[in-house]
């Protein structure tokens, strides 16, 4: 189903997705080595439904909401940020997965004359890690992780450097996320913003931050698509 459809704007030509929360399920993962950290240090843990609202921002943000308020100093940051990158780095696949129905959304998407890439604030090649393991029948166009010479979604460099490198107008892109972060990255890069309801936060949250469309499913992009206009392969 798709919630709060409105007036689409000119054809769509290429899908821009999130990964953790949109494509994946890493939540379990990512809180678990998160968890062993804090444990590791001393620190107090938390429930895994918290780590929705800590992961997002990168690594470095996730630790300091995850450390006790008294605790977030640089030095004490950067090494539980230290000992995050080797935890998650050695038990990053152990529970993650696709989300039900992400398969089949991008075998039918092969059926549209569109572009897909992928943007993520993972390191960047550590994101094409995730892709090549998760998601290795399917051909994206670009996918982007965080480089030091671009900054952190959301701003929107990461979104429009893959917009003119597949010279292709940003306003003729779904982006498509499961947080706030997505929403703000998609509005300020001039893309069509749009929600999943299945990924780490509410959909209030996305539509306070200019999701146009809310989805509950990853097939019902297909619908999206479809009321658009968008070409299907021949």
């Amino acid at each position: 189903m798709i919630r709060s459809l409105k007036r689409l704007p000119i054809h769509f030509e290429a899908i821009l997705f999130d990964l953790d929360g949109t494509l994946l399920d890493t939540l379990e993962d990512l809180s678990n080595a998160a968890n062993r950290v804090l444990a590791r240090n001393g620190f107090p843990t938390h429930k895994m439904d918290v780590y929705r609202y800590f992961v997002g921002d990168g690594v470095a943000v996730l630790m300091n909401r995850a450390l006790p308020e008294d605790k977030r100093n640089d030095e004490i940051i950067c090494t539980c940020v230290q000992e995050f990158r080797e935890e998650y780095g050695q038990n990053w696949n152990v529970k993650t997965k696709l989300y039900n129905g992400v398969a089949e959304m991008l075998d039918a998407l092969a059926a549209y004359s569109l572009k897909i890439a992928i943007l993520s604030n993972k390191p960047d090649e550590f994101t094409k890690r995730c892709v090549a393991e998760f998601l290795p029948k399917w051909t994206f166009d670009i996918v982007l992780g965080q480089l030091n010479s671009l900054p952190l979604k959301p701003d929107p460099a990461g979104a429009k450097e893959i917009a003119k490198c597949l010279k292709i107008s940003p306003s003729n892109f779904i982006y498509l996320g499961d947080t706030s972060i997505d929403m703000k990255t998609a509005v300020a890069a001039g893309m069509f913003p749009v929600g999943a309801l299945w990924g780490f936060r509410t959909g209030k949250e996305l539509l306070e931050n200019g999701a146009q469309v809310l989805i509950e499913r990853p097939q019902d992009i297909l619908n999206l698509l479809d009321s658009n206009g968008c070409v299907i392969n021949k």
